[in-house]
């Protein structure tokens, strides 16, 4: 949830945000935590990014592993919340985030888990600048965290293989998201701490979109991710994009 790590005109970093999820990184792994919302919402997430991965490279998407032979890489992957189960479905899993704490935790879990995960504490401009790509792309509750974020999705978008997916996630601008992500979520629920988010960093599909486009990806699919109160499950909904919101495209092979 944390991308950045340089000072320089051309970069993502946004140092206010890189410190405020290292001072909480050792709470990562703890479901009840200050990481809980993400840990409820896993299920869906990891189901949506090997559904859509299966079905694109034609694999059984309930095998055990059906993302053998790709490689993977989670932009601002925290904790590791995201690598471990990619890990486990059988990709080589590449995890970055700006946060050092972040890193070393998540790479302290993984090694607990006997996972082999490449964890670097770098930015995803920086890695871009080595001309290296992946088949799947990550990049799920981070853009509205970063301070340039035409420049972070193109650069997502060029560290995307040809024929490669990107999968992003975020909150929309709306008045709903407002009153449910901050006011109810921050400030009434207590879910994450206060200031976690700033709603006019929140984007539209149609701007993201637009810039993934810069990168060289085609979106092909968006659908809200509604949370009920009942059930206490997060859960697809296709026609509801007013808060949380998921998509994948696809790069021109």
């Amino acid at each position: 949830m944390a991308e950045t790590a340089q000072t320089t005109a051309s970069t993502t970093v946004d140092p206010a945000e890189i410190e405020r999820f290292s001072r909480i990184a050792e709470e990562w792994w703890d479901p009840a935590g200050k990481f809980a919302p993400l840990h409820r919402l896993n299920p869906v997430r990891i189901g949506f990014v090997r559904d859509r991965a299966a079905a694109h490279w034609q694999r059984d998407a309930l095998s055990g592993q059906p993302l053998v032979g790709l490689d993977l890489l989670d932009i601002g992957c925290g904790g590791g919340l995201l690598c471990e189960p990619m890990a486990r479905l059988g990709a080589r899993v590449t995890g970055i985030d700006a946060a050092e704490r972040n890193i070393a935790t998540a790479a302290a879990h993984a090694a607990g888990q006997g996972l082999a995960i490449d964890y670097r504490a770098t930015t995803a401009e920086a890695l871009a600048a080595g001309d290296r790509q992946y088949d799947v792309v990550l990049a799920l509750e981070i853009v509205e965290h970063v301070a340039d974020v035409d420049l972070f999705l193109a650069t997502c978008g060029s560290l995307v293989k040809p024929g490669g997916l990107l999968f992003l996630s975020t909150l929309n601008r709306t008045a709903k998201a407002w009153a449910l992500a901050i006011a109810g979520a921050e400030y009434v629920l207590r879910w994450v701490p206060r200031g976690t988010h700033d709603w006019k960093k929140f984007l539209k599909p149609s701007e993201v979109v637009r810039g993934l486009r810069g990168g060289g990806i085609h979106a092909e699919e968006i659908v809200g991710i509604v949370y009920s109160p009942l059930t206490r499950q997060w859960s697809f909904h296709k026609d509801d994009l007013d808060v949380n919101y998921m998509l994948y495209g696809t790069k021109a092979a």
